[in-house]
């Protein structure tokens, strides 16, 4: 078996792409690290209101608070799980839908103006609804995050499954194969990047459902401490919540994202 070494040239681009992204790393540490020195040192010297706007002392101090008492622990782990909860849901009945759609010309016909319709209404509106309706329990909260992604998974892959290369499917027809073998053989494999970009949308917007649904109707979870802290002016309490989601959702993210690469490594 030959081998084969890069040559200088490409060497030279693969050294110049480390150095690149490495000083993106460095300049994205920087830029927060100065964020919070000044958001620190404004505090401090009166600039803002570290009553109204906190600072990350005042932020890291509650935070060790609720570590020792565990109430950080519970809040974080019912919104994640009410969180991932919903996203398993958003994936399993978009694709399921999704697929029927394809399947059959006049059920997307009937369907479609409604899931467009559905998925341009303010889904807020819709949280208050779902507490008169289902009651205020953390099935509630679930439902109000799938019903933030639902509708835009269902758009997207149907419309994704529809932009699959025509001859394939043309060929599997032509050799006698079934809608079912089209659907196994072209639509799924070939749709994998598209249902893992959709994937890492859902992610994010099932997280922002959830915490809509906390905000009006939890007595857990991190949307039900922002909501509680803004209530009883704790804005330590709301800007730590704040900080931990958006942590939360960048790991979400990135746990797809790498599926993703893999996936795409391996092809």
């Amino acid at each position: 078996m030959i081998e084969t070494h890069p040559t200088l040239a490409q060497q030279e681009f693969i050294a110049k792409e480390m150095l690149h992204r490495r000083n993106v790393r460095i300049l994205r540490i920087m830029l927060l690290v100065l964020f919070l020195a000044l958001w620190e040192l404004c505090a401090r010297l009166g600039i803002i209101n570290d009553f109204i706007f906190s600072s990350p002392s005042r932020m890291t101090i509650c935070f060790i608070s609720m570590v020792k008492d565990g109430t950080i622990f519970l809040h974080t782990g019912v919104t994640v799980m009410e969180t991932l909860v919903s996203f398993a849901l958003v994936v399993v009945v978009g694709l399921a839908t999704a697929i029927l759609l394809w399947s059959s010309r006049s059920v997307s016909e009937v369907l479609e103006p409604y899931l467009v319709m559905l998925n341009s209404l303010p889904k807020s509106a819709l949280a208050p609804l779902l507490i008169v309706w289902l009651g205020a329990n953390q099935k509630t909260i679930i439902v109000a995050g799938i019903s933030v992604a639902i509708f835009g998974s269902i758009i997207n892959l149907y419309t994704g499954f529809h932009e699959i290369d025509k001859d394939k499917i043309k060929l599997i027809a032509t050799l006698g194969g079934t809608k079912l073998d089209t659907l196994l053989k072209v639509v799924l494999p070939s749709s994998i990047p598209l249902i893992l970009s959709v994937m890492k949308v859902n992610i994010g917007l099932c997280l922002v459902g959830v915490i809509i649904g906390e905000f009006i109707g939890a007595r857990q979870g991190l949307g039900y401490l922002i909501i509680y802290g803004s209530q009883v002016f704790k804005l330590s309490w709301v800007l730590m919540s704040i900080v931990i989601l958006c942590i939360i959702a960048m790991a979400l993210y990135s746990l797809i994202n790498l599926a993703e690469r893999r996936y795409l490594n391996k092809k």
